[in-house]
């Protein structure tokens, strides 16, 4: 298997059928990724940058099998537990749900997609199995949805993604369903389990790379997608990835964004605006490589956000990360709704250590991210191309 493409990986013993039929395991990884600019306005028909993060990935494979099976994961779908201590621990800690409620929404959303365009599946049944190593953050920022978010990164969604390519791979009909819809249909799955987001995850999971992304209202309305632009990796400078081994405070308190912005608040409507025109100042800055523009852009956005969403909703410990990136002259702000920080050091190397050391006084992990180049693979592209 292409570890990034996600190509159909064979088992011993296993081939193409004689009619053609799926007879292989079939493994996808999608991975975390990291919302440099523009988030959080990609709900609100604004603009944003986006990147595939190779530091952190989910995988899920499927295998033909006589009935069709959601395998529960060992860890995360945890259920027998020695005590009721423990199990209060457990929820305490990790929440109430894992990944298999995620492969069932995008096995419903997938096949009622097929059904509604006449895409015919073929016969035959398969088992589902997903592991992940993205870190895990609970929010409570949504009280509709109290729901189980993986760090700011995205971990959710992209269980849905390599979920949802499987099924394409499974049921070879990935030629007969277009690139730009599939993070529609993996926000649909989410939506199902009631998680309130935009697509800015879900296009940088699909595509991988770095993304430009159009959410205006009259490409959603005219396309039933936004505009999606690949940009070259290494115009990136080296960032940083921030996020609490052991969170505590994520924010827990209901926002009430959305709903002023429907009402038509002239605050929030200007200042989403603002946000949404970061992403595309970004765009310019890292075409022209003007990385001290780009901190002051990141460092704005943050400040932006902050002041619409307040420090109640944004989370004592989300507030504290970028702070401590701040301290050191770094510049900061949330990868996605929080739970973990994307810093830049305009000053190189020296300030990487500072940085590095304040994060290590605050119990905070640090790592170097690793961009993920495009993962769509030669048919993928060759839809684009059309």
């Amino acid at each position: 298997m292409d570890d990034l493409n996600g190509e159909k990986k064979r088992q011993p013993g296993h081939g193409d059928g004689d009619d053609g039929s799926t007879c292989f395991t079939i493994d996808h990884k999608a991975y975390a990724r990291v919302g440099l600019l523009g988030n959080p306005s990609d709900v609100y028909n604004g603009r944003a940058i986006s990147f595939a993060l190779g530091n952190f990935c989910a995988t899920v494979r499927l295998r033909p099998s006589d009935s069709l099976i959601i395998q529960p994961h060992p860890f995360h779908d945890f259920v027998q537990f020695p005590s009721i201590d423990s199990l209060s621990d457990r929820v305490q800690k990790e929440g109430y749900y894992g990944g298999v409620r995620l492969l069932m929404a995008i096995c419903k959303v997938f096949y009622k997609y097929c059904k509604e365009n006449n895409i015919n599946l073929k016969s035959g049944n398969f088992t589902l199995s997903y592991d992940t190593n993205i870190p895990r953050q609970y929010s409570f920022m949504d009280l509709l949805a109290i729901m189980t978010i993986q760090a700011g990164l995205s971990g959710s969604s992209a269980i849905v993604c390599a979920a949802l390519n499987c099924l394409l791979d499974f049921y070879m009909v990935r030629h007969l369903v277009k690139v730009e819809i599939r993070p529609n249909l993996i926000l649909s799955a989410e939506n199902e389990l009631g998680i309130v987001a935009g697509l800015q995850d879900r296009v940088a999971q699909v595509y991988g790379g770095l993304v430009y992304m159009d959410f205006s209202k009259q490409n959603m309305d005219s396309l039933g997608h936004g505009l999606y632009t690949s940009m070259d990796t290494s115009l990136l400078p080296p960032l940083h990835v921030i996020y609490a081994e052991n969170p505590s405070d994520s924010g827990k308190v209901h926002s009430s964004v959305r709903k002023r912005w429907l009402d038509g608040d002239e605050f929030i409507i200007s200042s989403m605006k603002q946000v949404a025109n970061l992403a595309a100042q970004g765009q310019e800055s890292l075409l022209g490589k003007d990385y001290t523009r780009l901190a002051e852009l990141m460092n704005r956005n943050f400040d932006l956000r902050r002041s619409m969403f307040g420090d109640d909703v944004l989370g004592s410990m989300n507030i504290s990360m970028v702070e401590v990136a701040r301290s050191v002259g770094a510049a900061a702000k949330f990868t996605g709704s929080g739970g973990a920080v994307v810093a830049f050091c305009p000053d190189g190397p020296s300030q990487i250590k500072r940085l590095e050391e304040a994060c290590h006084r605050a119990n905070f992990v640090i790592q170097p991210a690793t961009v993920v180049p495009c993962v769509l693979n030669d048919k993928d592209l060759k839809m684009l191309s059309h």
